[in-house]
């Protein structure tokens, strides 16, 4: 085996090894926040656990690719987005669903549970940091987790208006 051979291997794993954990992470606060949001009634917290539900699955599919080729990994990236939208048409019949029947959003669970998910994403993002420069699959990665803590920010202050105006309304917004 060659030294570039080596290099490539130990390149592999160290993505491997960092997928695993966000995998991992994401996973456990899928079911984690996914059982506080029916809880809270919050079609925000249901969503930010479907968001990582599809981070889960989009870190497996990344994993799958690892070490493939070029086109491998970016068909990984496009699928990606492809879980993401999904998920978002889920997302919006539960919130069309919420607008009609009606929900009470407890505000402090959202919160609470928001910052959790928070610093989970926060450590993801950390982890990804070094390969956010990367090849299609890791940068698609680094940019959901990204976007990941400004949702989770955004449902922080959903749960924070809820509180204040007692309406349920910035939850579902």
């Amino acid at each position: 085996m060659s030294d570039c051979d080596c290099h490539l291997e130990a390149h592999n794993e160290e993505q491997r090894q960092v997928l695993l954990t966000v995998f991992a992470i994401n996973s456990v606060m899928f079911v984690v926040e996914l059982a506080v949001g029916i809880f809270a009634q919050s079609s925000g917290v249901i969503a930010d656990s479907l968001d990582m539900l599809a981070d889960a699955l989009v870190y497996g599919v990344v994993l799958a690719a690892i070490g493939k080729s070029a086109s491998i990994k970016q068909r990984a990236a496009r699928w990606s987005g492809v879980f993401q939208v999904a998920l978002a048409a889920g997302i919006f019949v539960d919130v069309t669903r919420r607008a009609v029947y009606g929900s009470e959003p407890k505000s402090m669970l959202m919160m609470g549970i928001a910052s959790v998910a928070l610093l989970a994403n926060a450590r993801c993002l950390s982890l990804l940091h070094r390969h956010r420069h990367g090849e299609a699959h890791m940068r698609a990665s680094w940019i959901f987790s990204r976007s990941d803590v400004s949702a989770n920010a955004g449902v922080i202050l959903a749960g924070a208006l809820v509180w204040l105006t007692g309406s349920r309304w910035p939850d579902l917004i």
